[in-house]
């Protein structure tokens, strides 16, 4: 079979993790925790051997390689959040009124935002784990989709509409991923 009939990605699975495919299902467990996502489209096979995901596809067209490598991705997405899992850090910026930050329950509370009477409210994902150190916030958790929705829930909830955002540049804003700085 030539090289251009069959698109094959592979991921490699680390030591103290077990990954097991059942149809369309992938589960991976670590140490942190497991993880279980459906990966569902036609023709594309998801199987484990020796030590590996692989993700095969015969006769692919552009569309059936790109849906592969991002099958790819996900899946050693899942690897890295069992065994190292995903942080992020936010910091809360204020010049004009002074803002409290609280976890309650599956909610971040942002009080006192611009003045207001009533809190802005964040929804937290299940997994996640939302901490609040003074001004700076800390998302961490083993699904990195979860933990970015989450830290993007946050940020937006004090999104600030109608106001001059040179003068106004309150706000709790995304400044860390994975130890790297993000670069404004």
């Amino acid at each position: 079979m030539p090289i251009d009939a069959w698109v094959r990605e592979e991921v490699e699975i680390p030591e103290g993790v077990e990954v097991t495919v059942e149809g369309n299902t992938v589960r991976v467990k670590g140490p942190k925790g497991e993880l279980e996502r459906e990966f569902s489209y036609p023709g594309i096979r998801i199987s484990t051997e020796d030590g590996r995901v692989v993700v095969f596809k015969e006769f692919p067209r552009k569309k059936d390689i790109a849906i592969a490598r991002t099958f790819k991705a996900h899946i050693a997405n899942m690897v890295k959040g069992v065994t190292e899992g995903f942080t992020y850090k936010l910091k809360a910026v204020y010049s004009h009124f002074p803002m409290t930050i609280k976890v309650q329950g599956d909610t971040v509370l942002v009080e006192n935002f611009l003045g207001e009477k009533n809190p802005r409210r964040a929804k937290i994902l299940p997994g996640v784990t939302v901490r609040v150190m003074g001004q700076e916030v800390i998302v961490e958790g083993i699904d990195r989709e979860a933990v970015g929705q989450t830290a993007a829930n946050i940020e937006q909830s004090t999104r600030i509409t109608k106001w001059d955002r040179r003068v106004f540049q309150d706000g709790v804003y995304i400044v860390e991923k994975a130890g790297k700085p993000i670069k404004f």
